[in-house]
């Protein structure tokens, strides 16, 4: 457990004791987070601020009775994304959306990503524009995955799957990547998803991160794929 996942532990702990500080610093904690990962299943900001609203109410309804979940960050993921998806699903009852998790949209993007030059936008494009061809399961796999860097178990927690289950969706997702981007190995599609998603700070893409293969070579071939 990190540092900052221990602090997480700590202000669950008051909250569930009334604390109302602790529950107001973790509001202000996860906000952001929530809200980007919910803006990634909907472009209805309303309904994303309404799905946290709705879910940090119920926490403090209930939190005699909450328990002491291994990850807080995992806990609210997985209340959020079920708690949008029954709006949505509830939002377009009259659109004749399944009543599964395929049918809910998800879309991975880069809009926050610095970029240092053409050679680099041009990769980080052809990524997104390749991730947005994937099933919305995939997608999100791949986010959760690579931008927030959880584990296998963490995203089947969050996902409602096995364990085993999360190996062979990631698994399918970056083949699928792999024979969108048959100019690079599974391996390199890897490394680049991590340098695009390296942190929730958005830090500079570093080309020194990247395989001895120069970058130019990289755009050149994603340009000719």
């Amino acid at each position: 457990m990190d540092n900052k996942q221990e602090q997480h532990t700590i202000l669950w702990n008051s909250f569930k004791r009334g604390d109302w500080e602790a529950y107001t610093s973790l509001y202000h904690a996860y906000y952001r987070l929530l809200n980007n990962y919910g803006y990634k299943f909907t472009k209805d900001v309303k309904l994303i601020e309404d799905a946290i609203h709705d879910l940090f109410v119920t926490l403090w309804a209930n939190r005699d009775n909450l328990g002491n979940p291994i990850s807080v960050k995992n806990y609210l993921y997985k209340s959020i994304r079920n708690i949008l998806f029954r709006k949505i699903k509830t939002e377009s009852r009259f659109f004749n959306l399944q009543d599964n998790d395929e049918s809910i949209p998800f879309e991975v993007s880069h809009d926050h990503q610095l970029i240092l030059n053409e050679e680099e936008r041009i990769i980080q494009q052809t990524i997104k524009d390749v991730l947005h061809k994937l099933p919305a399961r995939q997608q999100e796999i791949v986010f959760l995955r690579f931008y927030d860097g959880l584990s296998y178990e963490e995203i089947a927690d969050i996902m409602c799957i096995h364990v085993s289950s999360a190996y062979k969706l990631l698994y399918k997702a970056l083949d699928n990547l792999q024979q969108s981007l048959a100019c690079l190995s599974v391996g390199v599609i890897e490394i680049l998803l991590k340098i695009l998603h390296e942190d929730s700070a958005y830090s500079k893409i570093s080309v020194a991160k990247l395989p001895s293969t120069s970058l130019v070579h990289y755009s050149q071939a994603l340009m000719q794929g």
